[in-house]
């Protein structure tokens, strides 16, 4: 798959997909945030989803263009959804999300939830566990791929983000994908760049979550049974930046709660 494009540059990814990259890069965001853009061609209007942080550039770079038909938002993180009332502003969409308190002028998402828009086939799949409100989309028809928001990035793995986010029902979520989603669909994620395979990557992730439970374990039989987030932070990832810890801890904190409930 091909690398990131310069800020404020809408690039092409497929038929029905284009990405245009925020400027918010951290080490939570990788290279920004990746708002997409569905429309197939010769269709008037145009799907938006996770149009990003309150970034007036961004967002008026994201709003020129051809009417948007709708909003779909991922998850109610900040640098995915904190943008959308000055977006509904400039382009009058209206916002759905699983999250009521999201969405304008639309009703929230369901799960399976199907509908045709600016000539895409979208499929909505609940995928909690980053968040609880966390959300993928199957795209396209015959041709499909998987915008994952925070569920699967394009690169590294992804937070939960304790306590919304579990590591429970992440795990479920990333077994389902396994399953449901065709082999060989490409990933369209919220950060980082694209990946070719949705059933491979999940397979991964999982294969990535069990080994750090074995070592989240073998640090609890070490440390004790009581041993804080942070203690097993500091020997679990050892060998990551120390400016990582605070994420690695949300996980960590998910990780106990499933080990001990």
């Amino acid at each position: 798959m091909s690398e990131h494009p310069a800020y404020g540059e809408l690039r092409p990814v497929r038929q029905a997909a284009s990405v245009l990259l925020q400027n918010n890069p951290n080490h939570m965001t990788l290279d920004g945030t990746n708002s997409w853009v569905l429309s197939d061609l010769g269709s008037p209007a145009r799907v938006v989803v996770d149009p990003g942080e309150d970034d007036g550039e961004h967002l008026e770079q994201l709003a020129d263009g051809p009417p948007v038909a709708l909003v779909l938002l991922t998850h109610h993180h900040h640098d995915h959804a904190g943008g959308i009332d000055r977006f509904v502003e400039l382009t009058g969409a209206p916002v759905r999300a699983l999250d009521p308190s999201l969405c304008r002028r639309a009703e929230p998402l369901t799960d399976g939830e199907t509908m045709f828009v600016a000539g895409v086939n979208i499929r909505v799949i609940a995928t909690p566990g980053h968040t609880a409100d966390s959300l993928s989309f199957l795209v396209g028809g015959n041709d499909p791929a998987l915008l994952t928001g925070d569920t699967i990035l394009g690169r590294g793995t992804t937070v939960i983000a304790h306590p919304d986010g579990a590591l429970g029902p992440y795990l479920d979520s990333l077994r389902l994908l396994a399953e449901l989603i065709p082999a060989g669909t490409p990933v369209l994620p919220g950060h980082g760049p694209e990946l070719p395979d949705a059933t491979a990557v999940a397979r991964e992730y999982l294969a990535h979550r069990e080994q750090r439970l074995d070592q989240v374990r073998a640090a609890l039989e070490k440390l004790g049974p009581d041993a804080t987030p942070r203690e097993v932070v500091e020997m679990v990832y050892a060998d990551v930046e120390e400016k990582l810890w605070d994420a690695a801890e949300w996980s960590v904190r998910a990780q106990l709660d499933y080990l001990r409930g």
